[in-house]
């Protein structure tokens, strides 16, 4: 790594440094600690990126994110805790599109807003009144457990409460009530089409 090295000699312990850092932020010293394990940084990046300059770059990355990273984090063992910090940073380059395709914009293709603004009003209603007349055909005990948790955003325990109906039921309740408007829903859907 003999791009960026520029060593200042220094008997000084990695917690030290790493706190020494910590207490004055000082790039210097974080230079001096980063410079200790360039190479490891560099083997990292080069193992997952396979090639020698986006390694490079990779590693002045590293530093710039270790900079503000080390402010927030207590790690135990430096070495190990960089290995990973290098690690991770090569592997979110790596699910980075690359190739990210662009089509030209073609305004026959958009819709005007007005319509689309009623369209979906329209839609959301008709959805709404075919949840009520689901919600209508459900068992009194889902109807109610239903309407109480999701309408009204009541707790199990306050539904529980409020009808007299055990804990364990209420749960029992919702839960199949919203499997069979879930249900009721997709058989209105398939029947309007």
């Amino acid at each position: 790594m003999d791009f960026i090295r520029d060593i200042r000699a220094s008997s000084e312990d990695d917690n030290s440094l790493v706190a020494q850092y910590k207490k004055e932020g000082d790039l210097g010293v974080l230079s001096t600690l980063f410079q200790r394990y360039m190479d490891l940084v560099y083997g990292v990046c080069l193992k997952y990126l396979h090639e020698p300059e986006k390694s490079k770059d990779a590693v002045m990355n590293i530093f710039e994110e270790l900079i503000t990273k080390l402010k927030t984090h207590e790690p135990e063992n430096f070495r190990a805790w960089l290995y990973t910090l290098s690690k991770n940073h090569c592997l979110m380059q790596l699910r980075t599109p690359r190739n990210l395709k662009t089509t030209e914009f073609n305004a026959n293709f958009m819709q005007i807003e007005e319509s689309w603004h009623l369209n979906g009003e329209l839609e959301k209603e008709d959805q709404f009144n075919q949840l009520k007349q689901c919600l209508e055909g459900l068992a009194h005990e889902q109807k109610l457990t239903v309407t109480l948790f999701y309408m009204e955003q009541k707790s199990y325990q306050q539904i529980a409460e409020t009808t007299g109906i055990e804990w364990n039921k209420v749960r029992s309740y919702i839960q199949n009530g919203r499997r069979n408007l879930k249900i009721c829903m997709e058989k209105q859907i398939t029947s309007t089409r």
